[in-house]
């Protein structure tokens, strides 16, 4: 769907995308991540055609973006960090005028309007003034601007920011809808809890080079069997870590009165012995459990263990570093 290649941006001392190369994959919803500074929001700003790189070229759908830009977005939706509506304006009227900046014809807005309010569940608030709309609602007409035209391919910049906590799971729901509905997604956040509910990729951006670019999916699998597991018992146990420790197989991470988190070896042997006996002892067992890899700790692990990509090389979901 989006093929970067080679990319190099400057701005006046500091060099914001380093030789940044990637793909993203038709119907995925790929996390750009990074610390503030990376160049998130330069590379979207230029995959969207909105500033011109020093070298290098975006490719959607194997078209240049920059060579045709208006034909670009018609085929791309792009919502910003700092997005702006206008507040006296009702919200079919904002979406009215956003289908005819995109060209759409006057005879087919009220049906193209009608749809996208409620695909993004507002259509109850098409006569109600932008400027009286929650954060959260307010968010969601800005996505319904962004997705009115039915793009290909959808950038959103931190489009959480500011949200509470139903918000961002309505969100969430609206992100995973579009994906269902064949959209490809780029999503920047530094919310990583919140993308891991929707995402399948993650792209992660360090000092303006690509960290790593792959799927969740195939993280996880190259991660194996979690050596962390989830321990929980019926009761309080006033000795518990001392009862732990005393298991020569285990080491214990954190531990509470009725829970903890221990390691332990990968033997399926060493694990069933060590579940064994902590049956017998009648500490009241209820759950031992491997515990989930977050996003988070994903993104810790790769910034932390792996420099940015050598410049010069595209960096594909699926099979790490290839020569372009």
């Amino acid at each position: 769907m989006l093929r970067v290649e080679n990319l190099i941006y400057d701005y006046p001392g500091h060099r914001a995308l380093d030789d940044v190369s990637f793909e993203v994959e038709a119907g995925s919803i790929t996390a750009l991540v990074g610390p503030n500074g990376a160049g998130k929001s330069t590379l979207m700003r230029v995959c969207a055609a909105l500033e011109r790189p020093f070298a290098g070229r975006v490719l959607l759908a194997g078209a240049n973006v920059h060579d045709n830009p208006r034909a670009a977005h018609r085929r791309m939706g792009f919502l910003p960090d700092f997005y702006g509506l206008y507040d006296e304006l009702t919200v079919a009227q904002c979406l009215d005028y956003r289908a005819a900046a995109q060209g759409i014809a006057r005879t087919e807005r009220a049906a193209i309007v009608a749809m996208a309010a409620a695909r993004l569940e507002i259509a109850d608030r098409i006569d109600q003034r932008a400027g009286t709309l929650s954060r959260g609602l307010r968010q969601r007409l800005a996505i319904a601007q962004a997705i009115l035209h039915d793009p290909a391919f959808l950038m959103l910049d931190e489009p959480a920011s500011g949200l509470d906590p139903a918000a961002r799971i309505g969100l969430s729901a609206v992100l995973r809808q579009l994906a269902g509905e064949g959209m490809t997604i780029l999503v920047s956040s530094h919310i990583l809890a919140e993308l891991q509910d929707y995402s399948t990729h993650i792209l992660m951006l360090k000092a303006g080079r690509v960290v790593e670019h792959a799927s969740l999916e195939r993280i996880a699998a190259e991660g194996g069997a979690s050596r962390d597991i989830r321990l929980g018992f019926a009761a309080n146990i006033p000795d518990l870590r001392r009862r732990l420790s005393a298991i020569t197989e285990l080491e214990v991470i954190t531990c509470g009165s009725d829970e903890a988190l221990v390691r332990l070896t990968d033997d399926p042997a060493i694990r069933a012995a060590i579940l064994a006996r902590l049956a017998a002892e009648g500490l009241g067992l209820t759950c031992f459990a491997p515990e989930r890899r977050s996003l988070q700790d994903i993104y810790l692990e790769r910034m932390r263990d792996r420099p940015p990509a050598r410049p010069g090389l595209l960096t594909g979901p699926e099979n790490g570093e290839a020569g372009t």
